[in-house]
């Protein structure tokens, strides 16, 4: 079985892992109110999505 030589580095390590690094998640803003939600999502200040009222939420 093959075995290292050497430590690897913090820094050698870290390259190899870059693409694991996190993005922040996506944001919209709703057409009625105005509030940041995430796309594709109900909007949790008024309940619109896509023209109709689908949460009915009381205020």
């Amino acid at each position: 079985m093959a075995v290292p030589k050497r430590k690897t580095s913090k820094a050698r390590k870290r390259k190899r892992r870059s693409h694991l690094a996190l993005t922040p998640p996506a944001t919209a803003l709703c057409a009625r109110c105005s509030a940041v939600k995430q796309p594709h999502t109900a909007c949790d200040n008024c309940g619109y999505y896509k023209g109709r009222d689908v949460l009915h939420l009381e205020a």
